[in-house]
């Protein structure tokens, strides 16, 4: 796994945090050249679907003039949600790696893990996660506030 992707995705999830956004970034990478970067949007756009996962897929398969996200690598700084997991999955991105587990998120790893007509998705946890633990807390401190 290589840290500079996750140093990217945690500079997209500060993007996130500067606009009152849960902070999630998402880095897309094929071929070791970065293809999607993205950040939560759900409070801007007002819409359940601006996670920064599927930003980033969208812009991916943009680029790609492709939904098949085949020897794609995923770098998310939170453990994606079962609705992102679900996409992850549909679009065939091989691997993800994140910052930080999602407690909540049990239900997301069934899905990428279970194995059907696409290829089991490989997750793996990244060394970064206490820089990202750090936003993700000031974050809701202050809603909490």
């Amino acid at each position: 796994m290589d840290d500079k992707y996750m140093t990217i995705a945690i500079k997209e999830a500060l993007k996130a945090y500067k606009k009152n956004e849960v902070p999630v970034g998402c880095v897309i990478v094929k071929n070791n050249k970065i293809i999607a970067k993205a950040h939560n949007l759900k409070e801007k756009k007002q819409t359940v679907t601006a996670h920064a996962e599927l930003i980033a897929i969208n812009k991916a398969t943009k680029k790609l003039h492709n939904w098949r996200l085949n020897d794609c690598v995923m770098y998310v700084t939170l453990q994606p949600c079962p609705m992102c997991s679900s996409a992850i999955k549909q679009s065939r991105i091989k691997k993800i790696y994140y910052s930080l587990d999602n407690d909540s998120n049990y239900l997301s790893e069934q899905i990428l893990s279970k194995t059907d007509i696409n290829k089991k998705v490989l997750i793996e946890h990244n060394q970064q996660e206490i820089k990202y633990q750090q936003i993700i807390k000031n974050f809701f401190k202050n809603k909490r506030k």
